[in-house]
C-alpha cells in the first residue's frame, strides 16, 4: 500500500443544525478500485432531493495498492459461489490490511464525535469492500454497538470466525449489542459477491447477537454489482428512520 492518502470528501448539511448534537453523519465507504469522487454523487442526489438536510457526509479514500495497481481497503480474496471442498487450502483474508482500515475509519468517527455529533447519530456504511469494512469496523472497533447503524451494499462479512477474538482484543464482549441497526442489500444479478455471502453474513450477524428485527435485508431483482435507484431510496428511508431530524 502507498503511504499517502487523499483527504476524505466532506459534504456539509444543506440545513445545518444550530446544535451539533441535533445533526447526524454518514461515513460512506467506496469499493475496490474506486475513490471518494466515485460515490460523491450519491450524497449530492440525496441533498438535491431535500433528503437528510441535517446530515454531514464523510466519504473517505482508500490507499493506492501497488500490487493491485488500484485503490483498495485490503487485499481481496476470491469469493466462490460454492463452499470450498478443502477450506484449509483457501487463501487467508488480509486481516492486517483490514484492521489498518478499521483504525482509519475509527479516526474519522473520532473527528465527528469531537465536532459534537453524538455516536448514536453517526452511520457507517459502504459498497462492496466498503460494505465489508463498515461491518467489521462496526463490530470490532471502540464504536461497536455505539453507532446509529451500519449499512452494507453488495458486500459480505469479512473475518467471520475471528470477530469474537477481535472483539475480546478490543475489550468488548464476545456478543454484539442486540440493539444495533443494520441494513444489508444486494442485487440478484451480482456475479462478484455470490448470494451465499449475503446469507452467511446474515446468519453470522444473528449468531453474534444481532436481533432479526434490527436487520433490514433487501434483494433487487436483476441488479448486478452496482447501486440502483430503488436500493438508494430504501437506504434513504432507513437512514431517516434511524437518524431522524
Amino acid at each position: 500500500m502507498s503511504n499517502s492518502r487523499k483527504d476524505p470528501i466532506i459534504i456539509l448539511p444543506t440545513i445545518p443544525p444550530t446544535d451539533p448534537s441535533k445533526g447526524a453523519a454518514f461515513v460512506f465507504v467506496h469499493g475496490l478500485g474506486d475513490e471518494a469522487e466515485g460515490v460523491e454523487s450519491i450524497a449530492r442526489q440525496f441533498q438535491s432531493a431535500g433528503k437528510l438536510p441535517y446530515m454531514t457526509w464523510v466519504i473517505p479514500n482508500a490507499l493506492e495498492n501497488h500490487d493491485l495497481a488500484t485503490t483498495a481497503w485490503y487485499m481481496p480474496t476470491r469469493l466462490s459461489p460454492y463452499p470450498p471442498s478443502r477450506p484449509e487450502l483457501e487463501d487467508g483474508e488480509d486481516e492486517e490490511g483490514m484492521m489498518a482500515t478499521v483504525a482509519y475509519l475509527t479516526s474519522l468517527i473520532d473527528d465527528l464525535v469531537n465536532q459534537g455529533i453524538p455516536e448514536k447519530r453517526i452511520v457507517l456504511g459502504g459498497f462492496s469492500q466498503g460494505h465489508a469494512m463498515s461491518l467489521l469496523t462496526g463490530l470490532v472497533s471502540k464504536y461497536a454497538g455505539k453507532l446509529a447503524g451500519l449499512a452494507g451494499l453488495s458486500g459480505y462479512l469479512p473475518l467471520p470466525e475471528r470477530i469474537p477474538v477481535l472483539r475480546e482484543q478490543a475489550g468488548l464482549s464476545k456478543e454484539v449489542p442486540d440493539d444495533i441497526e443494520i441494513f444489508l442489500a444486494r442485487g440478484t444479478g451480482d456475479r462478484l459477491v455470490p448470494k451465499r455471502y449475503h446469507r452467511l453474513c446474515h446468519e453470522r450477524l444473528v449468531e453474534l447477537g444481532v436481533k432479526e428485527e434490527r436487520l433490514v435485508l433487501k434483494e433487487y431483482e436483476g441488479m448486478g454489482h452496482v447501486m440502483s435507484g430503488a436500493e438508494l431510496r430504501d437506504l434513504c428511508e432507513w437512514l431517516e428512520r434511524i437518524v431522524p431530524a
